[in-house]
């Protein structure tokens, strides 16, 4: 379902400090399964595509339900149009909970079946964070952070139809639904950006 125009993507509205530091590490876990090819579903603002396509010799495909992005191909992630096994790692970046909760599965199916091995995605994650970083002269920077739990009520704005955190979706029952179809081979959410959270998956 296309929930917004490409205006959405306006700098210093959707562009800010931390979605830039989402993007590092949505390319450093790209490269560190170094696929030759790789699906990406939800071009948002080409960001990814644009790394990836300039700096790498990685074979990149866009899929997208909104056509005024201009993505290699228009589709839906609930019934993406390729054979099985098309890509070495496919993506989704900020994308799933754009569906109704009950199409998370197929859509996990979906990317699993299109993946030759690895899937990443990130997911919301909300809660009140509480962050420390100390820094002094000659010693290693220290860091730490963590939500607090805060299990509101999900309202569709919208956009979300669903976070992790709010109420009814808490972690635990986000992993059982991944553990489904895939291995979690690692997760983790940026100390600089406390709302997306990381997986990258193993079929």
């Amino acid at each position: 379902m296309k929930q917004g125009d490409k205006i959405v993507y306006a700098f210093g509205k959707y562009t800010r400090e931390d979605r830039w530091a989402s993007y590092y590490y949505q390319i450093r876990e790209i490269l560190e399964v170094n696929p030759s090819t790789l699906l990406e579903v939800g071009i948002g603002e080409g960001v990814l595509m644009g790394y990836l396509k300039s700096n790498t010799n990685i074979s990149y495909t866009s899929l997208d339900v909104a056509d005024d992005l201009h993505p290699d191909v228009v589709g839906n992630v609930t019934k993406i149009p390729f054979t099985d096994s098309s890509f070495d790692t496919v993506c989704a970046f900020e994308v799933l909970e754009h569906l109704p909760f009950e199409h998370f599965e197929l859509a996990l199916q979906e990317l699993k079946r299109v993946s030759k091995k690895h899937v990443v995605i990130s997911l919301p994650h909300f809660g009140p964070p509480v962050l420390f970083l100390l820094k002094l002269p000659f010693l290693r920077r220290i860091q730490i952070a963590f939500k607090i739990p805060y299990p509101q009520k999900h309202v569709f704005n919208g956009q979300h139809h669903w976070e992790i955190g709010k109420k009814s979706f808490p972690q635990r029952r986000i992993r059982k639904t991944i553990r489904k179809y895939f291995s979690i081979i690692k997760e983790f959410i940026p100390f600089e950006n406390q709302y997306h959270h990381f997986f990258i998956l193993e079929k």
